[in-house]
């Protein structure tokens, strides 16, 4: 058998192989979408009917009346985008100075950082509550939204890894042609590190969205 024959071969497999596995993970979904369009009484069916007869379309107008889904999702939107932003802003920088500043009492900050880390939120649930009570913010999403713009250990820690691969030769240069710590890390060291501040902003984004906020004072 030649070599064209072989790899024509080869690439067959490999196609067969992606399209089997492409099935396992569609299937959820198209049994999702069938679902969503049944009646009541072929959800639970056996064996399941994969296609609905007779299709319903007001299912979904049903269900975005049967709870107020454009305040959730409002909520939702609102608290997501917010909280991912708080966290582009925070952490990067938190993580910069662990990475690359020289100061008093940095081992002693990155180690208090990583113990955060090790804490069970249900440790901090109910402290956390009689200080949100105490501020008013009971019934507010800005006990969502305003811790991240204060850091979050994880993501401090992995942006922090990711700085410490950049190499120092780029900020003794960008001082010598004069300019500040903060320019560097805004202008330099910020834009070399966006692939990892985009995975954790993807990482913040998809926490928050997957939650499902009630109506809250906003």
């Amino acid at each position: 058998m030649n070599p064209i024959a072989i790899k024509r071969i080869n690439r067959a497999l490999a196609y067969l192989c992606l399209i089997v596995a492409s099935a396992f993970f569609i299937t959820p979904f198209i049994w999702l979408l069938s679902t969503s369009l049944k009646p009541l009484t072929q959800i639970f069916t056996f064996p399941p009917e994969w296609i609905p007869h007779p299709i319903l379309w007001s299912n979904y107008s049903r269900a975005v009346e049967y709870i107020p889904f454009w305040t959730y999702l409002k909520n939702t939107a609102i608290i997501t985008i917010a909280s991912t932003l708080g966290v582009i802003i925070s952490c990067p920088l938190v993580a910069y100075s662990f990475a690359k500043l020289e100061y008093r009492g940095r081992g002693l900050l990155f180690f208090v950082t990583l113990a955060v880390m090790m804490i069970p939120g249900q440790v901090t649930m109910i402290p956390l509550f009689l200080l949100f009570t105490k501020l008013g913010w009971v019934g507010t999403a800005l006990p969502l939204i305003v811790p991240q713009f204060f850091g979050v250990p994880i993501y401090i820690f992995l942006l922090r890894q990711f700085f410490m691969g950049l190499p120092d030769a780029l900020r003794e240069a960008a001082r010598l042609d004069g300019a500040s710590e903060f320019r560097i890390y805004l202008q330099i060291m910020f834009p070399l590190a966006k692939s990892a501040v985009l995975a954790v902003a993807l990482f913040q984004f998809m926490g928050s969205w997957t939650d499902s906020w009630a109506p809250c004072s906003i």
